[in-house]
């Protein structure tokens, strides 16, 4: 593991970003890359920033590290407005998705290069590139050039360089996306493990859900340079603020199934128009959507449940569990079920809602209304 030894106590480094804005100009219009943001990353946590393509998650590591300049706002860094400061000035150490090793240095060199920049004595480089070496498994590689490495290893480097700085902010970029799988998997138990010993401030840019929620003290759901939702990775999967937000994080995603709530013959609330009628919370009236994740959907009744008849039209085998599309009344619904529960395209099948798992949203501003 890596010990404090080698990563130095913990540095506490809060990072603040205030009314940050950043705007691009082109041929026909000027676009906001980040809107207004304003945002605390808190000292010794890990915070995700995530959301689809071009929603300025990138943007927005890129003003921390002083790689862009913000058109309004400011970032201040452990107290400090760093806003008009270089890159090489914040103290700040970056690991990016292409890796940006130096090709014609060794391993050992590329650990080393931040430290030699620094004139830091030749005995204190020796001593940091070998424990942080020996710590991500890069001992039997340090005469290497890049190019003799996998890409894994490659990724290891990448860090390490970052490590060996003794940084008071981490910056991830996408730093996965060129790996397979496995590898990925592999290079996000990592970096936990480096986060969890370093307890340095991590930023970390990614559009995976998986690495996101696996990752992240805090998560920052971004679209279109604005910010969706912060808040603990299971409060932004069990509480989305909005529908996107709901619809971006699980797999397979969140079901969504149009209904309109008016009074029943009792004069309760009831949402309507989807093959059965549903209790809707107080308050809530006119046009809604209802949102319910696939695992909270069955084939098996049960008490209080919603019975929605409809008929298979794909089935996904996944291995340890089965995904079914099935077309009904209300709409498209995807179920997760065992293998043996092995309908097939074509079957008529009944699935059953659990009333207590709906999330309900408004259908014109998609902000969520509440939970029954």
């Amino acid at each position: 593991m890596l010990a404090e030894g080698l990563l130095g106590a913990a540095l506490m480094c809060e990072v603040r970003l205030k009314g940050i804005r950043k705007l691009y100009d082109n041929a026909k219009a000027t676009r906001a890359a980040v809107e207004r943001l304003d945002l605390t990353f808190p000292s010794g946590e890990l915070v995700v920033l995530i959301g689809p393509s071009g929603c300025g998650k990138s943007t927005t590591l890129r003003i921390v590290a002083g790689l862009e300049e913000p058109t309004e706002g400011q970032v201040i860094i452990d107290g400090k407005d760093v806003t008009a400061l270089q890159p090489a000035q914040r103290d700040l150490a970056m690991v990016f998705q292409s890796y940006a090793l130096y090709p014609h240095m060794t391993v050992f060199e590329n650990l080393a290069f931040a430290l030699r920049i620094r004139r830091a004595p030749e005995a204190e480089i020796v001593k940091r590139v070998t424990e942080v070496a020996e710590a991500l498994g890069l001992s039997p590689f340090l005469e290497r050039r890049p190019k003799a490495l996998s890409g894994g290893q490659r990724q290891r480097v990448a860090i390490g360089r970052a490590v060996v700085r003794k940084p008071k902010v981490f910056l991830f970029d996408e730093p996965l996306s060129n790996l397979d799988a496995k590898l990925r998997g592999e290079m996000r138990r990592e970096i936990a493990r480096i986060h969890r010993d370093a307890k340095a401030t991590s930023l970390y840019v990614t559009h995976d859900q998986i690495e996101a929620m696996t990752l992240a003290d805090r998560i920052v759901v971004l679209k279109d340079g604005e910010v969706q939702q912060v808040g603990a990775p299971l409060d932004i999967y069990q509480r989305p603020a909005n529908r996107f937000v709901a619809g971006f994080f699980g797999t397979p995603t969140m079901n969504f199934l149009n209904a309109t709530v008016g009074a029943g013959d009792g004069g309760d609330r009831r949402a309507r128009g989807l093959g059965f009628q549903l209790a809707a919370p107080a308050g809530l009236g006119g046009e809604v959507v209802l949102g319910i994740r696939p695992e909270d959907v069955t084939l098996e009744p049960g008490r209080d449940r919603v019975a929605l008849p409809g008929a298979v039209s794909l089935r996904e085998v996944l291995g340890s569990e089965i995904v079914l599309h099935v077309a009904s009344p209300a709409g498209d619904v995807t179920v997760r079920t065992a293998p043996q529960q092995a309908a097939r395209p074509g079957d008529s099948v009944t699935v059953y809602l659990d009333p207590a798992a709906i999330h309900w949203f408004d259908a014109g501003s998609e902000a969520r209304l509440a939970a029954a």
